[in-house]
């Protein structure tokens, strides 16, 4: 990705985040490229997981959508970023002329129940989509996220745009395979469960909680048994922040 220095940019582990507004996010994206919205109970295992970090690094638009992230940063770089959630993302994304063109977007799904959800929402809303459009993940292992039979349908169906509702970590993994073996620029959408908030596959979250950093309490609620361990996890965040910083976190190879 070429370098930005603008005010609207800004390096935490190593990642360059976009801190305009959504709006300027979304006709970034639409220029084509790797687009990711990392949240922070995956971001703490970049020091690790080489697969998801080089996504990261290599990602050509990665959004703020994560407020525990915002909230440390402010507590220890006393400076106070501009938040751009993957759901108001969407929203944007969604409004565009382009997804309104059919057959020009491929929507990756992670279940059949999500996938009747969504497209019946999406349909409700006019966007023109159906089957053929929609791509049902298989279960990938976390460190060899590949998959043949996907990008053979990328090259045959060459979509202007490709939105992957998938679980953070392996998503952008995802994403970033499809960038590099794709042989043309579509634009690569990581938008996680954000289409699943709108379409009642996951937990409605009002506008009002996403601004106010609440997205993660909404689902806490929903699913306690499911969502209270990953967002404990989070809080391995401050320490990786306090000692990276702008750096990128990695293993020591002392």
């Amino acid at each position: 990705m070429a370098a930005r220095s603008d005010s609207k940019y800004r390096q935490i582990l190593g990642i360059r985040f976009f801190t305009g507004a959504a709006r300027e996010a979304v006709q970034i994206g639409l220029q084509g490229g790797l687009v990711v919205v990392p949240a922070a109970p995956a971001l703490v295992e970049m020091e690790l997981d080489k697969p998801y970090r080089d996504s990261l690094l290599n990602a050509d638009l990665a959004i703020t959508d994560s407020g525990f992230m915002i909230l440390l940063w402010q507590l220890i770089k006393f400076e106070k970023l501009t938040r751009v959630s993957g759901l108001e993302y969407l929203k944007e994304l969604l409004a565009q002329p382009q997804f309104q063109e059919p057959h020009s977007i491929l929507w990756i799904m992670p279940t059949p129940a999500a996938r009747d959800k969504n497209l019946a929402w999406l349909r409700a809303r006019k966007i023109p989509v159906g089957e053929d459009d929609c791509y049902l993940a298989p279960f990938y292992k976390a460190d060899n996220v590949v998959d043949p039979a996907l990008l053979e349908m990328i090259r045959s169906k060459r979509p202007t745009h490709i939105v992957i509702g998938l679980g953070g970590g392996t998503q952008e993994k995802l994403g970033y395979y499809i960038k590099q073996n794709a042989g043309y620029k579509p634009g690569i959408h990581c938008i996680g469960a954000a289409i699943g908030f709108l379409s009642g596959d996951q937990v409605n979250i009002p506008d009002w909680a996403d601004h106010l950093f609440l997205g993660w309490f909404f689902r806490c609620m929903s699913e306690p048994a499911k969502f209270l361990p990953r967002y404990w996890k989070a809080r391995r965040l401050l320490p990786i922040l306090l000692k990276y910083r702008e750096n990128v976190p990695a293993p020591s190879t002392a």
